[in-house]
């Protein structure tokens, strides 16, 4: 759907708004609000805390609509501290966090509440539209809102209250101002709902993705082939010509073929070299990029480390899920893992893409959550020893190649069909930024009458 745009238009006075609807007035944002900032009762007096009045801070600006929050303060506790009450319908802001890297969190409150020292809520009197309405325009020009407010901090950045109070900000007539809003939660409302059907595909891709995985690595790919108890305690039956053999005896016969990475301190972190491959590398059946890190030469020789190659299947022993594996890439360099990625060089006779695929197995890994369950560690964590003891179902080499080919085709498939709605996912978004930044600027026209002359 196309937009017409206003007939007449002006400078706004800000060089990247540009121009806005001649009619439309613009104003220093302290001249149309009032700000009001928050603070944190005394966390030493119970009295204070856990009372009927939501008390929000950045973690809960993930809606739009806020009524409640992940902590709660008493009217004595806003009487004895920086905080005050906040009524309905303000817009509420995060003026500093770690967050406003990337985006302005803002939201309405639909119930009184208290703010933590990182809010402001701005207060536009009986205007009763505009809480909404500068809401969409903070979200419609977020980045450029960024670079203007910013202030770098210490350690973290925030917002500096002079500009935001200087800010000039167009403003339509009141009932401009209703019709974009109630244009805009429409049209929203219609691409979120688009957005989350992508997503769900998303997620139910990964569920089929996961189920064909599971049953293929601990049934096989013939569905009349005889079955057998496996013994295995987190399986039940099996082909009756498959083996079951411990994780330890799927390696080579050579050392440092079963082993733990290397514990490389941040010391002997370099810029280049030796590539040093984290638990964080390590996805579900996947690598994963992210962050680079190396060794020298001389430290690798000196801490006498063990070298992972291309195709080695490195198994991930901490939470994120405990025991899943990939294998490793061939990165154009040396490489080595982090000590809690176990390093497993398989036999002739074992194909390390199945391993991976079995590694990748929704049984597998609940199984293994279960195990490190038991006692209530803090952290989810398995030694090698134990992962080497675990049993796992192993079909003779030229199926475990059949099944992992068969897997390979399948994962393409999903991947292609996955990227799709990822890309789909991208366009939505981009039109829903688009859409809002030129509603609140003016840039298109979306008054009942423009359409119908525009017709």
């Amino acid at each position: 759907m196309s937009f017409p745009r206003y007939p007449k238009y002006k400078p706004s006075g800000v060089e990247w708004l540009g121009d806005v609807p001649a009619h439309w007035s613009v104003q220093k944002l302290k001249s149309i609000a009032r700000f009001s900032g928050g603070g944190t009762p005394s966390r030493d007096t119970p009295a204070f805390w856990n009372g009927d009045i939501p008390w929000v801070s950045p973690k809960d600006m993930k809606v739009e609509d806020i009524s409640e929050a992940e902590e709660s303060i008493t009217p004595a506790g806003v009487a004895a501290s920086a905080t005050k009450l906040v009524a309905p319908n303000h817009l509420l802001m995060v003026v500093r966090s770690g967050i406003l890297q990337h985006t302005i969190p803002v939201a309405i409150n639909s119930r009184a509440v208290a703010l933590n020292q990182d809010m402001k809520a701005l207060n536009f009197g009986p205007a009763k539209w505009m809480p909404k309405f500068f809401m969409r325009w903070i979200q419609g020009l977020n980045e450029r809102l960024l670079l203007a407010w910013a202030k770098q901090g210490a350690t973290v950045e925030s917002i500096e209250h002079a500009y935001l109070a200087d800010s000039l900000v167009p403003v339509p007539p009141d009932d401009e101002q209703a019709g974009i809003v109630v244009f805009l939660d429409a049209q929203i409302e219609r691409i979120d709902a688009l957005v989350a059907e992508q997503e769900r595909l998303i997620e139910l891709l990964k569920e089929k993705r996961q189920a064909v995985i599971s049953h293929a690595v601990t049934k096989g790919l013939n569905p009349n082939a005889p079955m057998k108890d496996s013994g295995i305690e987190w399986l039940s039956t099996i082909p009756s010509h498959w083996r079951v053999v411990q994780v330890r005896h799927l390696a080579r016969d050579s050392p440092r073929s079963f082993t733990d990475g290397d514990w490389i301190e941040a010391p002997f972190i370099t810029d280049s070299g030796v590539r040093l491959i984290q638990t964080g590398n390590v996805g579900i059946g996947y690598y994963k990029e992210q962050g680079f890190r190396f060794i020298s030469e001389q430290t690798f020789e000196e801490l006498g480390c063990t070298e992972v190659f291309p195709g080695d299947v490195m198994v991930c022993r901490l939470d994120g899920p405990v025991g899943r594996a990939c294998l490793a890439p061939d990165l154009g360099c040396r490489m080595i893992t982090s000590v809690d990625n176990a390093v497993l060089k398989v036999r002739d006779d074992v194909l390390a893409e199945f391993i991976v695929a079995t590694f990748s197995s929704v049984p597998w890994l609940s199984w293994i959550d279960a195990l490190c369950r038991v006692g209530g560690g803090f952290r989810l964590r398995i030694s090698r020893s134990q992962l080497g003891e675990l049993r796992i179902p192993l079909p003779p080499l030229d199926e475990q190649r059949a099944i992992a080919e068969h897997l390979a085709a399948e994962g393409r498939r999903w991947s292609e069909l996955e990227a799709a709605a990822a890309q789909l996912i991208e366009k939505l978004q981009e039109r829903r930024a688009a859409l809002i930044s030129a509603a609140v600027t003016g840039q298109i026209d979306v008054r009942p009458e423009a359409h119908r002359t525009a017709a």
